[in-house]
Parts: structure tokens; C-alpha cells; sequence
């Protein structure tokens, strides 16, 4: 249905290309313009000043979920004001003994106003649907738990 592109870009900046030598940092660029300065993650000789893959892993799936739950809580013709979330990721051994972004729990904190106003189910119901229609959930293996209350 649609082609999502980014360009990534490193360059060897050190004499050496040995493992402890070599720099992680690199660019992610999208057609849009916007430019991303990346590494990996510091626990991998990266630059904490910038993003990680994991982050934007975690990032993606959270924003997604935020942007599912907006689209139908707009379609119920709820008003939603504000949405924060605090997702966190959890990377460790997969079943086949490999590291991998395991777990993805979604902390989302929704402020709604209007005269209409959803309940506690309703509000579990639309995170429930957010999970089950959002693309970057649908896409991956790690395990995503939204955490409501």
C-alpha cells in the first residue's frame, strides 16, 4: 500500500576500524528533510548524546499506538486534549538466546474534555483496538503491554 524510506550514512572517522576504536555515530535521513543524528546505544561504545535504534524502536511503537488511539477516539467523537506516554523497552535474550527488544510496555496518560467523555472501559476498549490496528505493533514480535491505570 505505501514505501516508507530512510537513508542511513556513517563514515569511518578513526584510523583504526577496530571494535573499540571506530565511531557509532551516523545519520538517518528521510525524504521529508529531516535528519536524525544517531549511534548505537552507550552500552555499545555509542554516543549517549544521540538516538539509539532501541529508543526509536520504542519511540515508534508508542508513537503508532498514540496516533491508532487519537484516529478512533476522533472517530467515537471524543475530544482528546493531551496525550503522554512513558514507554520503556526491555532489552534481553530472546528465546533462541539472541538480544532483542523483548518487551515494550506503554505507560499512556489521556486528558479528555468536551461534553462527552469516556469511561475507564472505554478508554481500556479504544487502547485495545490502538494495539490491535497500530502498524508498527503488527509488524514486530516483541511482546507490547499497555499500561492504563
Amino acid at each position: 500500500m505505501s514505501t516508507h524510506e530512510a537513508a542511513i550514512s556513517w563514515t569511518r572517522q578513526t584510523e583504526s576500524f577496530g571494535y573499540d576504536d571506530y565511531s557509532r555515530s551516523h545519520t538517518w535521513r528521510f525524504p521529508n528533510g529531516h535528519v536524525v543524528e544517531a549511534s548505537s546505544a552507550p552500552e555499545f561504545l555509542g554516543d549517549p548524546g544521540r538516538v539509539d535504534p532501541e529508543e526509536a524502536f520504542v519511540a515508534a511503537i508508542s508513537s503508532c499506538h498514540m496516533l491508532t488511539f487519537l484516529a478512533i477516539a476522533s472517530r467515537k467523537r471524543f475530544v482528546v486534549d493531551r496525550y503522554e506516554d512513558a514507554a520503556a523497552g526491555q532489552m534481553e535474550k530472546n528465546e533462541n538466546g539472541k538480544l532483542a527488544v523483548t518487551s515494550v510496555v506503554l505507560r499512556p496518560k489521556v486528558e479528555f474534555s468536551g461534553d462527552r467523555r469516556p469511561s475507564a472501559e472505554d478508554v481500556d476498549r479504544m487502547h485495545h483496538q490502538a494495539h490491535e490496528n497500530c502498524f508498527i505493533a503488527n509488524s514486530v514480535r516483541t511482546r507490547v503491554v499497555v499500561e492504563t491505570g
